[in-house]
């Protein structure tokens, strides 16, 4: 989603500044809590409302010591089709992907065939920087190999097949953006380029290498490198929502690799990550290599905050589908949510599932507006702005319907939900209007800033 991106990144690092962490379980440091029974009937609620509202369309499980304790699948895996979601579900995860293609290195590691101190040179030797880029700097992000699907002319080819020719060709073109092991910065080009490695030193497919060395040990049963969907196989469209749910266009696999092009569902995704902490996949010195962070990276895995509770994942997006998945080392739980259409943010329902489980309060949302006339929306058009904030807010209206318009971002339709009060629940906006301070109150992830009518 591009609408409010730099409002997003301008949020996080104000909130860094001030020493929050506020990341994708916004979690808040205070008293250590124990786990109580976990609040089924409460969670089942929103799932409830979310399937009625038709807000929401994919999976969810959590498991404890590898046992699942909780499940749930909603809407539609292909509406065409009238084909319903199931525990059978598939779903593309996107960069959760790069999970198991780090595991992937390590256990190449393990197996004397690579070494993260190694260059790649050898393996590419186009690449900018190639004898200075190591194996360790592709893993965390700190390669300064460009992002390909960063470039404009990205989703002018994302539907069609390319070769790992062809797709090296692309990630050398858009070069070093700064040097080497200086700075972290997520590039999808270093897991593509890490899929080729696997490759080369194996001499096989990455399809089979994930296979036989993940997919097979593990017992999953729903994952693999995905090709073109297939619905008759269990696996889900995408879809997007504009007044109604418009199926996505579908990203060549060929592209993403190691990167994004893993099919799973949220029960073979919890069993995966619990057999790694398990060191059922890798040593329990490689799992530390993986999860030491540095500048916020580890090595295909991120660490994630929920209250005073610290989780290792990785989340993901590819076309529509979107993905979370994280572990609790600590108390081994781990949870997997997976969604091919959305118009609620997939964030709340994880906070929601862990508040469940770990007896924390939530709120299930009501989804009611309230009925406006053209004349009461006139009170909040303008232009709001203030010297600390990176952009103008311009509100607009269309007949009873009101917008917000971000500098150099489209325009997005705001609901209300109670007197001066509007919401874009798709990116967590909220917007608080107090007409006679002439001021908008604007709050997301976290973030609380207040604007001035010019």
């Amino acid at each position: 989603m591009t609408i409010f991106r730099a409002l997003n990144q301008f949020i996080n690092q104000t909130l860094m500044k001030n020493k929050i962490v506020i990341t994708l379980f916004l979690g808040f440091l205070i008293s250590t809590s124990h786990a109580q029974k976990m609040n089924i009937a409460k969670l089942d609620s929103l799932f409830q409302i979310l399937e009625t509202k038709d807000k929401f369309m994919g999976s969810i499980a959590v498991s404890k010591n590898g046992i699942l304790v909780y499940s749930k699948s909603i809407g539609m895996d292909d509406i065409e089709s009238n084909k319903k979601a199931s525990n059978f579900s598939k779903y593309r995860v996107g960069s959760i992907s790069k999970m198991f293609t780090s595991a992937l290195i390590f256990k190449a590691i393990e197996e004397k065939k690579l070494s993260l101190k190694q260059t790649i040179e050898t393996f590419f030797p186009n690449i900018e920087n190639a004898n200075k880029i190591t194996i360790s700097n592709l893993l965390n992000h700190r390669s300064g190999i460009y992002n390909f699907t960063n470039a404009p002319e990205y989703m002018n080819y994302n539907t069609q097949p390319k070769s790992e020719k062809e797709m090296v060709e692309i990630i050398a073109k858009g070069k070093s953006i700064f040097e080497p092991n200086s700075k972290a910065d997520y590039s999808n080009s270093n897991y593509v380029l890490l899929s080729y490695i696997l490759e080369k030193i194996y001499k096989k497919s990455f399809k089979t290498i994930l296979n036989d060395k993940i997919v097979k040990p593990l017992g999953l049963k729903n994952t693999y490198l995905g090709g073109k969907i297939n619905i008759q196989n269990n696996e889900s469209n995408s879809y997007s929502f504009s007044e109604k749910w418009i199926k996505e266009t579908e990203t060549d696999m060929s592209i993403p690799m190691g990167a994004g092009a893993v099919v799973s569902n949220p029960q073979d995704l919890t069993l995966f990550i619990q057999k790694l902490f398990a060191n059922a996949l890798i040593t329990k010195n490689s799992l530390k290599q993986m999860t030491t962070l540095q500048e916020n990276y580890g090595m295909g895995i991120f660490q994630y905050p929920f209250y005073d509770k610290k989780s290792f994942g990785h989340t993901g997006g590819i076309d529509e589908f979107r993905s979370t998945l994280s572990y609790f080392p600590e108390d081994k739980l781990a949870v997997a949510l997976t969604s091919n259409g959305k118009t609620y943010d997939n964030n709340d329902i994880i906070i929601a599932a862990l508040s469940a489980y770990y007896n924390k309060p939530f709120t299930i949302p009501t989804f009611k507006t309230i009925a406006l006339k053209s004349e009461d929306l006139d009170p909040y058009l303008g232009e709001y702005s203030d010297a600390g904030f990176p952009m103008k807010i311009t509100i607009t209206k269309e007949n009873t319907k009101l917008f917000a318009q971000a500098t150099g971002q489209s325009a997005f339709p705001l609901e209300p939900t109670e007197k001066d009060s509007f919401e874009f629940i798709m990116a967590g906006i909220k917007l608080e209007f107090k007409p006679n301070e002439k001021q908008m109150i604007l709050k997301q992830g976290g973030g609380k800033f207040a604007l001035t009518k010019k």
